[in-house]
């Protein structure tokens, strides 16, 4: 079945309190917040509505199923072995990854990531009374990507302070598809220096065409028991507002923190739509979708490249493995100390998030999730943007 991804993206969010189109003026495109333009699946929409017919929507308790479609998808779909009783789930990746934090250290501990970094691990880190111990990804202009510095990691773990090593897999924002040695060298390193990894996991649905996504967990059994991971279908099909999503350890004794810290908080509870959401997208029908949006989201990768190398061949535009959002480094450039997601929004109603928030001043990420045509006149107002910004 061939699915549409080629609608008029205002009509539908506007009017929905939506974060993305409601929080930009009328004429703006926003290309900003990572979720995507194009509407849930069929598969999920229809179970959703036959879920709403019920009419009821009382306390909800996490069906036997519902656990089976977890393990049953990252299985099948990605060659990881998880059984039920390693699943948690909860409301959401950002509430995870502070309860992994608190449940796996101490005020004054560090936590060491990788910068630039998804904005709310500052916070994540921070608000557990931790330090952030952040390591710069490097620049490959041969492969054109970033790359971790393994020494450097290396001596932020060695640190007697440094307890977990946050990991982004794949990577936000650079759009980084970590290799499976990536990953065997990074948690060798952990596991030498007795650092826990806690993975966020959640784009791991969102790859380019011809490659494939390697769990941090099924490496091995040694990384596994050194880990938790985090997984949801709502990057990968545009679920965000149904707050789902699950916690996943092979480690008994991290489990029983974290679960001491999710009833101390009082995250027990999940969205009832988003147990319905999940079932409907691990499913055969959420696979042929999931293909098909990550073909629009290449496409539109494509063009914004081609542009740029013709235009803008100063701007670093590394290749786009996975996510779909897109780390632009603008810093070779001479602004004049204008910053350029600023000037876009300001002269060409277009909003892209300025890298600084992601510790990449200089840098501005993009969302590459929207329909052809919409990603056509956005380059067409940012070309016409970084033209005037530039004097050419």
């Amino acid at each position: 079945m061939k699915y549409d991804f080629d609608f008029t993206t205002e009509a539908a969010p506007r009017g929905t309190c939506s974060v993305k189109w409601d929080g930009c003026d009328e004429g703006v495109i926003p290309m900003w917040v990572a979720e995507m333009d194009f509407p849930a699946a069929p598969c999920i929409l229809e179970a959703l509505r036959k879920r709403v017919d019920k009419g009821v929507f009382g306390y909800t308790e996490v069906p036997g199923s519902y656990y089976d479609a977890v393990v049953d998808w990252f299985g099948r779909r990605h060659g990881w072995k998880v059984s039920r009783d390693q699943i948690i789930p909860v409301q959401g990746i950002v509430p995870a990854t502070s309860i992994a934090i608190k449940a796996l250290t101490e005020p004054g501990d560090k936590v060491v990531f990788n910068v630039p970094a998804y904005n709310c691990f500052f916070h994540n880190i921070t608000n557990q009374g931790c330090e952030l111990s952040g390591s710069a990804l490097v620049w490959n202009a041969e492969q054109k990507r970033y790359e971790m510095d393994f020494e450097d990691i290396e001596r932020r773990c060695a640190d007697p302070a440094a307890k977990v090593f946050l990991l982004c897999n794949p990577h936000n924002p650079s759009g980084r598809l970590w290799s499976r040695e990536e990953l065997l060298r990074l948690g060798q390193i952990c596991f030498r220096h007795g650092v826990k990894v806690v993975s966020d996991e959640i784009h791991c649905e969102i790859t380019a065409p011809g490659l494939s996504y390697v769990p941090f967990a099924s490496i091995s059994e040694e990384f596994a028991r050194n880990s938790i991971s985090f997984v949801s279908p709502t990057k990968g099909f545009n679920l965000a507002g149904v707050q789902i999503a699950n916690i996943i350890s092979a480690n008994e004794d991290f489990r029983a923190r974290m679960d001491r810290v999710i009833n101390i908080w009082e995250h027990c509870d999940v969205n009832q739509f988003g147990i319905v959401a999940l079932q409907a997208a691990y499913s055969d029908e959420g696979a042929a979708w999931l293909s098909q949006m990550n073909a629009i989201v290449h496409g539109n990768y494509l063009a914004l490249s081609a542009l740029f190398e013709k235009d803008f061949p100063a701007v670093r535009v590394p290749v786009l493995e996975a996510t779909y959002l897109l780390w632009l480094d603008f810093s070779p450039l001479d602004l004049d100390g204008k910053t350029v997601s600023e000037y876009l929004l300001a002269n060409n109603k277009v909003r892209i998030n300025d890298g600084e928030m992601y510790g990449g001043p200089g840098c501005c990420r993009i969302n590459l999730a929207c329909p052809e045509a919409t990603m056509k006149e956005g380059l067409r107002r940012i070309a016409e943007g970084l033209h005037n910004l530039l004097g050419k």
